[in-house]
């Protein structure tokens, strides 16, 4: 079951670039019973695997747009340490239910896409917008993707596939970070791990293949309700 978790979530963030941490936190929690500091740390560094083998794609392409990254970074950065910091001060159950409610409403702004007639080049804000969401990736594991992309879309005028680009190298450096500090400390399931690697690997690079070539409005949308439901679950599991 793992392999395929894995292969299934590597193929979303190849095609989206989200999913990383949305998908992956609440169901090593939910289905493989993971403990919620560990999924964290494991989801993150499942992450920047799969997004180190789906990058070079879009790199190649010429779809990542550095200098908007560099904005982005420079807020992710500081924030993802500011997540994980936030993260060893809390109990496992006020964690879960945090992710919960964190991913409900990630998914429910994973809807929201700006008409391109109404996007403004706002650029230089990106900093300021990047350092709750590299906090938010720090502490859930999500958002990068989903929050990240959707201020791209609003705050930019890149083309949809740089966005999916420079969102997808965006998120790798911070679940490089995240990741890296997790598993410094011990906080990562490394069995569990490696069989979502077996699965995802193959699975980003048919995302990255595919990409474009499937309707994308359609395929966000049923993430999103996905996401919503995990979110939504994890909340009840944690609270009630």
């Amino acid at each position: 079951m793992t392999y395929t978790l894995g292969f299934l979530i590597a193929v979303a963030i190849g095609l989206t670039g989200v999913g990383a941490g949305t998908l992956t936190t609440p169901l090593l929690i939910l289905y493989l019973g993971v403990p919620a500091r560990i999924a964290v740390g494991t989801s993150l560094i499942f992450g920047a695997a799969v997004k180190i083998v789906t990058s070079p794609v879009y790199m190649a392409r010429r779809q990542v747009d550095w200098r908007t990254l560099g904005y982005m970074l420079a807020g992710g950065v500081p924030g993802v340490l500011i997540g994980v910091f936030l993260l060893r001060g809390l109990d496992g159950r006020t964690i879960t239910g945090v992710i919960g409610a964190t991913i409900v409403v990630v998914a429910a702004f994973n809807l929201i896409r700006p008409a391109p007639e109404h996007r403004h080049d706002r650029t230089r804000w990106l900093a300021a917008v990047a350092l709750p969401i590299g906090t938010e990736v720090g502490f859930s594991s999500a958002g990068a993707g989903a929050l990240g992309g959707l201020s791209l879309l609003s705050m930019t005028k890149l083309s949809p596939a740089a966005v999916v680009g420079t969102d997808l190298v965006f998120g790798l450096v911070l679940s490089l970070i995240g990741g890296g500090v997790n598993a410094a400390a011990g906080t990562v399931n490394t069995a569990i791990l490696t069989q979502l690697l077996v699965g995802g690997i193959p699975g980003s690079l048919l995302g990255a293949y595919l990409a474009g070539k499937i309707p994308s409005k359609q395929l966000r949308a049923g993430l999103s309700g996905a996401m919503a439901l995990l979110g939504a679950n994890l909340f009840y599991k944690a609270f009630l």
